[in-house]
């Protein structure tokens, strides 16, 4: 009996001992796993969102977007490629270096937030706040199935991509606000439209392919129309997206034997004039005194540009010092794309040099892809993929950036080891103040959209995270890049031609006058905000325009360091 139960006490001082040890493993194995979901949740969310870490500021929640490429690091580590693409002022002072380098953590943070916010917003569902997305509705008149191939065109007017959403009611609200009368969808993708059918009917079977963004809605076929009548309007009530004024043009008389149309109105007015031409399905609308004349874009060649723009307002120019064998014009583009500039293709080699598009978000990067494509009529390429860019018929942001197959690469990035993977790159800077608001609006609403009252709530918060980039940005390039084109968003809005001759130029592109004019033409496309919207207040207090206005100054010394041209005079302070 003494025997049994000195074991039973052994075993139980045995099995006490294990349970301790289990115990202890127990709460070992639940603490490592606790550690681990932490430590993932903090790297799913990033940096920004954890309040220990005072370098990083919390962007805006608002704007905030999922990202899971965020790389972790310890409170006040700088890692060696932190200390390389540390950017300082080029030329300013020990104060403003200290300030750019103090800040470099941060907007390297912030850049990477940015990129996975796009990313983000890629994968999303919402559709892009646009104003030719509306709700999808049946109208409009069906008119057939019709043949479209590279011999015979059905509709010879603008094109829309939309490789995601494409509806019939968005091909012909687009179409309709184009001023155009006949809309037609092709591969379920895409939208062409035209004043007249110049093509022959194809069998209605052939046409068996739905719209993506509408299933039992017929969108064409394989080189084939779908094409609907549009609503009509009543004539002069019309109205148009894409009408561009040239400007006043001195010329010859008896020049207008070059225009393929030439009509007399009493009362001329523009919108008279511009929906002449449209219904003609010509892409330029002149206007001489109580004449419309319409012809395509090369009869600009023959013109010489920029007389007195009140020339052109009056009635009888007779009375003002021009030659008497000399008349004026006031030229406007229509909203016809002139064919020479619907084609597009990668490059038929691939290049061996990568040339980078860089701006700061929100310099209109988008907009100048539009112009390079229609200008050189090779696809752009980006460091990116932006689905919504790639629906709207941006075919190269799907390659590899890396391909060599597109002229050149959109990229927002601004570290050493970045902007040395590129052999030479266009720098397009904007005004800060305006390329802030056009960002700010682009992540509230989209490409084309605008920020809602409720979201300049945040506002305070974007503009001292984003102010300091943009300098940054800017500074890294005309440090780190050995071959740089610097092009100012304010300059090719205001002289367009002269412009996209230096930047195909650059790209090493040879590019005949024809297609310059055309992409001149379309210069809007559907990839710019419509009109803008002014502010009712003004966003900018006294001590943020007090920052932006210091880092106006330090980018403007550093282009001038660099033996280039300063910022425009509109962006300094005054």
């Amino acid at each position: 009996m003494a025997k049994t139960f000195y074991r039973l006490q052994r075993f139980l001082r045995r099995a006490r001992l294990l349970l301790l040890f289990l115990g202890v493993a127990y709460i070992m194995a639940g603490s490592v796993l606790l550690l681990q979901r932490s430590s993932l949740a903090l790297f799913q969310r990033g940096p920004a969102t954890a309040s220990a870490l005072p370098l990083v500021l919390e962007p805006p929640r608002v704007l905030e977007l999922p990202n899971d490429a965020w790389r972790y690091r310890r409170l006040g580590y700088r890692t060696s490629e932190d200390l390389e693409n540390s950017v300082s002022d080029l030329s300013g002072s020990r104060a403003d270096q200290e300030r750019f380098m103090s800040r470099n953590l941060k907007i390297r943070h912030l850049r990477h937030h940015w990129i996975q916010g796009r990313r983000a917003e890629t994968q999303g569902n919402g559709p892009e706040q646009s104003p030719v997305h509306k709700a999808t509705r049946q109208k409009g008149t069906y008119i057939g199935c019709f043949i479209n191939d590279d011999k015979q065109r059905a509709l010879g007017g603008t094109v829309l991509y939309d490789f995601r959403k494409m509806t019939s009611s968005l091909c012909q609200d687009t179409c309709s606000e184009s001023g155009f009368q006949f809309a037609g969808l092709e591969y379920g993708t895409e939208c062409h439209c035209g004043n007249r059918i110049a093509a022959p009917r194809a069998r209605s079977e052939e046409c068996n392919l739905d719209c993506r963004g509408e299933r039992g809605s017929q969108c064409g076929g394989v080189a084939r129309l779908s094409i609907y009548k549009v609503e009509e309007r009543l004539p002069g009530h019309r109205k148009y997206r894409n009408v561009h004024y040239h400007g006043c043009f001195q010329t010859p008389k008896n020049s207008s034997d070059a225009f393929l149309v030439q009509t007399s109105h009493k009362n001329l007015t523009l919108q008279l004039c511009v929906e002449t031409c449209t219904d003609k399905e010509l892409p330029l609308a002149v206007m001489r005194r109580r004449d419309c004349l319409c012809g395509h874009a090369s009869s600009l060649l023959k013109m010489e540009k920029n007389v007195e723009g009140h020339l052109c307002g009056q009635r009888n120019p007779t009375n003002h010092t021009l030659p008497s064998d000399q008349e004026v014009l006031q030229v406007y583009s229509t909203p016809v794309l002139d064919s020479r500039c619907k084609e597009r293709s990668f490059l038929p080699e691939r290049s061996s040099s990568l040339t980078a598009l860089s701006s700061f978000p929100g310099a209109g990067n988008t907009w100048v892809r539009h112009l390079i494509e229609l200008a050189t009529g090779y696809y752009t390429g980006s460091y990116y993929f932006d689905g919504s860019l790639y629906n709207k018929g941006f075919k190269g942001e799907k390659d590899y950036w890396r391909s060599g197959r597109t002229i050149c690469v959109k990229t927002h990035e601004s570290g050493q080891r970045e902007i040395e993977m590129f052999d030479s790159a266009v720098l397009l800077m904007r005004n800060p103040y305006r390329c802030l608001v056009a960002e700010f609006n682009r992540k509230c609403a989209g490409h084309l959209g605008y920020a809602a009252d409720t979201h300049w709530k945040k506002w305070p918060e974007f503009v001292d995270s984003y102010a300091s980039w943009w300098a940054s940005h800017a500074l890294s390039w005309l440090k780190f890049s050995s071959r740089l084109l610097v092009v100012h968003y304010e300059a090719l809005q205001m002289d367009l031609l002269p412009q996209l001759r230096v930047i195909t130029s650059f790209l090493n592109i040879s590019v005949a006058d024809q297609r310059l004019l055309c992409a001149e033409s379309n210069r809007d496309g559907h990839f710019k905000r419509p009109s803008s919207r002014g502010l009712t207040f003004d966003p900018f207090t006294r001590d943020m325009r007090m920052h932006i206005d210091g880092y106006i100054l330090s980018v403007d010394r550093a282009l001038r360091d660099r033996n280039l041209s300063g910022l425009p005079l509109e962006y300094m302070p005054r």
